[in-house]
């Protein structure tokens, strides 16, 4: 088996994150709800982690909330910092989980303005300035594109909202445990992040993290383990946002899961993944009828998506399969990229790589891509 859709989930966990995982199943209680000490164990697992994740991402431990997903994170980060009378910009680069929550606000009186891409591919920037208007209270913004792994420039877009005291939600499903996501440098900023792709944790786990002063307000509510006799949540961040029984065994694996990175270095582990993913580019520019889709001057991520002749994406990772090579074809979840690109009827096939793959395993997809644009689409 060739996998090739990290962008999807990391498959091959770290053995630490596997036993992490294993050994908190056995000796976890329920964090917050009760003194004894299969509970308190777990209160301790989840304080660890959130003091590991708030390294990572260069902060404190009570700026860290957990969530199931990105996706939850999102949804937290977007109704509780956004108003029907409030405006948003967003890009038409975004996953469905930053522009479902924007469209649903938009139904209900938000003004919605959208950043398109300039001719090099990129974000155009000087668009993004030129539509604020008086009552902008957001930029969302993903930091990789899942389509075409364009990164952006997350210190630029931050400097546009400090200049205007805007706040500043990212998207890092796709960069968090690829590049560094500082929040202290990004200003007044929620980031949220996935546990299960380049963090290498179980699915199911996630969180946003939080940075400077203005308020957000819980959109979940239940228990929390304190304060049992008040009617609402207390509104204290992490507490509030985390109501209900916590994910301690995922958790527990999340913070292994940023041990391991730790330990190997990210930094060496993405210049590996790029390494692949260039070679696999390069080698596929070459091949006649395949389309490649992204700027590669642009920084990105180890993600490409391509499109064989008038293939649909999906039959195109059907093929592919078949030879045991994993990719996930379609849309991603991300429609307006595809609009921009112009494969709203196609799709595209997307190939991301890991750490974990090899460089014979890139050479045996590149052979195979070959053969399906000989045989399948023709001279």
């Amino acid at each position: 088996m060739i996998y090739f859709d990290s962008a999807s989930t990391s498959l091959h966990k770290p053995d630490i994150v596997i036993q992490t995982v294993a050994k908190a199943m056995t000796e976890l209680g329920n964090s917050g709800r009760g003194g004894h000490a299969p509970a308190m164990s777990a209160t301790r697992t989840i304080y660890n982690a959130r003091e590991r994740l708030a390294t990572f991402f260069g902060t404190q431990a009570n700026q860290v909330a957990f969530t199931h997903n990105a996706t939850i994170a999102l949804n937290i980060a977007i109704f509780s910092s956004l108003t029907t009378n409030d405006h948003a910009i967003t890009t038409v680069l975004e996953h469905n989980s930053v522009l479902r929550p924007l469209y649903h606000l938009q139904s209900h009186g938000l003004s919605l303005d959208f950043v398109g891409l300039a001719t090099d591919g990129d974000i155009d920037y000087d668009a993004l300035e030129k539509l604020l208007k008086k009552n902008t209270k957001c930029i969302v913004i993903t930091h990789c594109s899942n389509v075409t792994g364009q990164l952006i420039d997350l210190e630029r877009v931050a400097q546009i909202c400090k200049k205007k005291g805007l706040v500043l939600i990212v998207d890092a499903a796709q960069s968090a445990g690829l590049f560094e996501v500082d929040v202290k440098k990004l200003g007044d900023a929620i980031v949220c992040f996935t546990g299960h792709k380049g963090l290498l944790g179980p699915q199911g786990t996630g969180g946003l993290v939080k940075n400077g002063y203005s308020p957000i307000t819980p959109t979940f509510f239940g228990g929390t383990g304190s304060d049992s006799f008040s009617h609402y949540n207390s509104g204290i961040f992490p507490e509030s946002f985390e109501p209900g029984t916590a994910n301690a065994h995922g958790v527990a694996g999340l913070a292994a899961g940023v041990e391991y990175i730790n330990q190997i270095g990210m930094k060496k582990m993405t210049s590996n993944s790029l390494r692949l993913a260039m070679f696999f580019e390069d080698e596929i520019r070459r091949i006649k009828n395949v389309e490649i889709y992204g700027n590669p001057q642009l920084p990105k991520a180890p993600i490409v998506s391509i499109n064989i002749g008038d293939l649909d994406s999906a039959e195109v990772g059907a093929m592919l399969s078949e030879y045991e090579i994993y990719v996930r074809g379609g849309f991603h979840c991300a429609p307006l990229i595809h609009h921009a690109l112009g494969t709203q009827k196609q799709g595209a096939a997307r190939f991301s790589f890991s750490s974990n793959n090899t460089m014979e395993q890139v050479k045996i997809a590149i052979e195979v891509v070959n053969k399906i644009a000989r045989e399948h689409v023709g001279s």
